[in-house]
């Protein structure tokens, strides 16, 4: 199991969190709530890549969520210890060692944790809408039948056929894929093997996979938006998850 140079390069967006830091279940939580009116019985999980809530690119998407109407949780699974955000490009961050202390097991519980306390204020349904590593946790979840609705973008962590063959044999939660060009951890022919095992309604929850041309593993967060092309990629995505998440959840 093993990240690539790509889950901790990007551009770092500008913008102010209009969230709260706050604790779920015990857990160190970002939560970003809708202006209006939404419904309380439903939430979405934002599972972060591995610079966790330290980034601030993932909390400004979290509230671009939450502006859609969906009451948005984004747990600190990493408890403190993801990756500083001068890690982003910086060649020497010693990724393995890193992973090895926060396997996709230990974030799961601690989400899950959340979501108990979640369940005990009255949510019955959820979101998990994973990015890099957090795909790894939606996945899991969505095996056990915890998660409602997925949609992944540049996954990491996962095996294909394998997961692909497991979720479409466990797993009742519509998927959604946001794929790219250039990504080891989610390569052209995963992405081909996912359409083969999920589509043309082999899945009967709901199977949609996009594809952006010219982007690269890390793009719906990390993007550099001075690219047309990324810029394009990352918006795209989020259209599409929105759009998903609207239908499904």
């Amino acid at each position: 199991m093993s990240l690539c140079s790509h889950c901790i390069a990007g551009v770092r967006h500008e913008g102010t969190p209009e969230g709260q830091l706050t604790k779920v279940g015990g857990v160190d939580t970002y939560v970003a709530t809708p202006s209006g009116d939404y419904p309380k019985d439903k939430v979405v999980l934002f599972l972060t890549d591995v610079f966790g809530l330290k980034l601030e690119n993932n909390l400004l998407l979290a509230d671009d969520y939450a502006r859609n109407g969906f009451k948005v949780y984004a747990p600190d699974y990493f408890e403190g210890d993801a990756l500083p955000e001068d890690a982003l490009n910086s060649g020497t961050f010693d990724l393995g060692s890193w992973l090895a202390k926060h396997s996709p097991d230990r974030a799961v519980g601690i989400i899950r944790s959340v979501q108990t306390a979640l369940k005990a204020e009255g949510v019955t349904k959820f979101a998990a809408i994973g990015f890099c590593y957090g795909a790894r946790p939606a996945f899991d979840l969505a095996f056990t039948a915890e998660i409602d609705v997925v949609a992944v973008s540049h996954p990491s962590l996962l095996k294909s056929p394998d997961d692909l063959e497991k979720y479409k044999a466990e797993s009742k939660a519509p998927l959604l894929i946001n794929s790219c060009t250039v990504d080891s951890q989610f390569p052209l022919e995963a992405q081909a093997k996912a359409d083969e095992i999920l589509g043309d309604g082999k899945f009967a929850p709901g199977y949609v996979r996009t594809y952006w041309e010219g982007c690269t593993h890390g793009f719906a967060v990390r993007g550099d938006l001075s690219d047309p092309k990324v810029k394009a990629g990352k918006e795209g995505a989020f259209k599409a998850t929105v759009e998903f998440l609207i239908k499904h959840l």
